[in-house]
This record gives C-alpha cells, sequence and structure tokens, in this order.
C-alpha cells in the first residue's frame, strides 16, 4: 500500500482518538471524493462541531482543500483532498479498446487517452505498450511513473484477489496464469491494483455516479461480453473466487451454442457483440457495435430488433440476478448502452414480466453516468483507496 505518511499515537489517548477520527474524515473523502461538512458529518458519524474543527486543522496543513458551494440554496462548505497530494492512474483494458487517465486526489482527470486494441490482445506486449503510455503521459505533466502513488486496472474477465490472476479459463486468453498487477509493476515500479471491468465500472457509479444515492446496485455492462458488478453499501461482493457478477454466462438455452467459456447457450452467445454483429451478412458492413448502434438510431429496422432481442434476453438473466441479489437500481454501460432506450425499453418488459413481484417495486434500470469512462473512474478509485493519506508531520494542536 502506498503511503504518504503514518499515523501513531499510544492507542487509548486522546490524541489517539483524535487521530483516529482524522483518518476516518479522510478515508471518507477518498470514497466519495468532495463532500459537504454536513455530508461528511453523516458518512463518519462525527459530530458537526467535531468535523469542522478537523477540516480547520488539516485544511491549514495542506491535507484538505475547501471552497463554497450551495446546496438546496443554502451556501456550504465542500470538502477535498488537495490536489498537490498527488496522481493516480486508472487503465480500463476492454476487449477491443484500452483507456488511461491520470487523475489527481479530487479525482479531477489531468491528462486521458484512449486507442483501440486487437482483439486477442495479450498481456505482455499491451502491458509493455501501457508502460511507455503511462510514461509519455506522465512526462506531458512535467513528470515521471514513479510520480504516480498507485495504478488501478480494469480486465474484461473476473480476478481472483488470492492470486491476482484470472479466476475462469477461457474467458481472456493471453492473460491468463499471470498475476498481472505484478507484471505491470515489475514494468513501471508502482503499486498497481487489478479488477474485473464490471466490478470497477460498478464502483465508479455506486461511489460517484447513477448509483450514489442508494445501498445497493448491479452494474451490467453490455458490450463483446457481458458481466455485472454487485456493490452493496458502497462496497464490491466479489464472491469466494472473484466470480461473482458472471451474467453473461447464465444459462439461456442448455441446449444453444458453445459459449466461450465451453458451456451451452450462455447468455452472451444470444447478446454480446460478437454474436449480435453475426446475424448481419458481411455485406451490411457491422464490423463493430458501434456500426449496429449507428444503424438502429438511424432508423434501420433489422439494427433495432437485433439490439432490442438482446435487450429482452438481457432482462430476463437481470430478473434471475433481481431474485438472488435484490439491488435497489441496476445501472446499464458498455458500449451497447449507447443504444438507451432501444436497449433498456425491452429489459424493463422482461424484468416485469420475469423477477419476482416486490411491495416496493422492481430496481429501476438506467444509464451508465461515466459512458466509455465509467471503468477507469472505478480505476482511479481502487487506486486511491490503497493510497494511505495521514498527517505524521502535519502541525495539530494538542
Amino acid at each position: 500500500m502506498t503511503r504518504v505518511a503514518r499515523l501513531t499515537a499510544p492507542p487509548g489517548s486522546q490524541s489517539s482518538l483524535r487521530e483516529a477520527n482524522r483518518a476516518r474524515l479522510v478515508e471518507s473523502l477518498k470514497r466519495h471524493g468532495r463532500l459537504t461538512q454536513v455530508e461528511l458529518a453523516g458518512s463518519t458519524g462525527l459530530s458537526p462541531a467535531t468535523v469542522s474543527n478537523i477540516v480547520k486543522e488539516l485544511t491549514a496543513s495542506g491535507l484538505l482543500h475547501t471552497s463554497i458551494t450551495s446546496r438546496s440554496g443554502r451556501r456550504a462548505t465542500l470538502v477535498s483532498l488537495a490536489r498537490q497530494l498527488g496522481l493516480v492512474a486508472g487503465v480500463h483494458f476492454s476487449s477491443r479498446q484500452l483507456h488511461i487517465s491520470i487523475a489527481d486526489a479530487t479525482r479531477t482527470v489531468v491528462s486521458q487517452t484512449s486507442l483501440p486494441l486487437p482483439l486477442d490482445h495479450r498481456h505482455d506486449a499491451e502491458l509493455d505498450r501501457l508502460s511507455i503510455l503511462l510514461s509519455d503521459m506522465m512526462e506531458s505533466l512535467g513528470g515521471s511513473v514513479s510520480d504516480l502513488l498507485a495504478v488501478g486496472l480494469a480486465l474484461p474477465a473476473s480476478i481472483d484477489y488470492r492470486t491476482g490472476m484470472i479466476s475462469t479459463p477461457g474467458l481472456l486468453r493471453g492473460w491468463e496464469g499471470v498475476d498481472v498487477a505484478e507484471s505491470l509493476s515489475e514494468r513501471i515500479g508502482r503499486p498497481v491494483y487489478v479488477d474485473s471491468e464490471a466490478n470497477l465500472g460498478g464502483l465508479a457509479e455506486a461511489r460517484e455516479g447513477s448509483a450514489r444515492s442508494v445501498s445497493s446496485s448491479v452494474f451490467i455492462r453490455v458490450g463483446h461480453t457481458i458481466s455485472a458488478g454487485l456493490v452493496v453499501g458502497g462496497d464490491l461482493f466479489r464472491g469466494v473466487n472473484g466470480k461473482a457478477g458472471q451474467i453473461g454466462h447464465v444459462t439461456i438455452d442448455e441446449n444453444g451454442p458453445i459459449c466461450r467459456c465451453s458451456n451451452r447457450g450462455c447468455l452472451e452467445t444470444f447478446a454480446g457483440g460478437p454474436a449480435l454483429l453475426s446475424l448481419f451478412p458481411p455485406s451490411d458492413g457491422m464490423q463493430r457495435l458501434g456500426d449496429l448502434i449507428q444503424a438502429a438510431e438511424a432508423g434501420d429496422g433489422s439494427s433495432r430488433r437485433v439490439i432490442a432481442d438482446a435487450g429482452r434476453h438481457i432482462g430476463i438473466a437481470a430478473a434471475s440476478l433481481c431474485n438472488l441479489f435484490d439491488p435497489e437500481l441496476i445501472v446499464i454501460g458498455g458500449e451497447l448502452a449507447q443504444a438507451g432506450e432501444i436497449l433498456m425499453a425491452p429489459m424493463r418488459h422482461s424484468l416485469d414480466r420475469s423477477a419476482l413481484a416486490a411491495a416496493g417495486g422492481l430496481p429501476e434500470i438506467v444509464g451508465a453516468s461515466f459512458g466509455d469512462w465509467a471503468e477507469t473512474r472505478g480505476a482511479i478509485a481502487v487506486a486511491l483507496d490503497h493510497v494511505t493519506v495521514d498527517a505524521e508531520a502535519m502541525p495539530f494542536s494538542a
């Protein structure tokens, strides 16, 4: 874990209690980004007076930054970590695209880039390329890779947290049997933290996006592959092997097509990108999901029908997920989410038909707040989660 400084005090002392309160406040800001002092009191359980005193001390020491904002027509003090604490990077390898963002401690992005990837990309070549790109981006900011506090990395497959490796064989060939975090860390000399793209997309939406106001949510990522991230109380639920949320491999038809996971009739074989594009002859020019969405938005009936059918299949799988997990909200992200209501309206219809009824109603289905960058923002969040910020050298009053 990257450490900016370290908190130490005799346990049980008044000084120890103050330091614990400061640490609780800082962790809340790392988790949520910017909060008002009233919101900080609610998220930390500390009294408004205690929060006000800590904010004044840490602002004077340079650890926090404050500004005046307006909430519900009233002036409020908005608090965040100070930008000068350092930079982190968020990286997302999807099946067909690489996204990189560099952000400061307030989660403000200071540099970002994206580029296409070959379909069957391999870890060695892509991590080499990523190392060069990170170096170039940091140099353009007047620094070097060694200035990064941490790097978060999203991959299109579930990760076993005990080993740091892909948890299920066959889902990301060219990356299997490799501790990806360690491999990248050896290249750039900085700590790296890896998780699945669905988990990190879900984390971003729960921390600062569409699902910020609910206690439990599901982020369903629909693109070349299909997967889900499950969030409870702002934290990810990964399962024992990191496989929780693999909705793309829910069986829709046990006699259906062979899936890349070696089973038959998985959701991906009906609603994943390759399955949808394969329904069109080569002469139609449907090479990527973007082509399909563009045609649907232009009114092409076949394209709209293909996307709507995918929405119905995803909705059936989402209904099973709701019956098991019972979330408050479902957020749809990934490339196919750009189809908007063409996809989500049929999803809602399937959910209404297939999910168990509830007194409070079924969860709402909404689009992701951050579009193509949701997973990268989640990677930034997980990098910041692993940066320890404290004030050992700061001049606090006793």
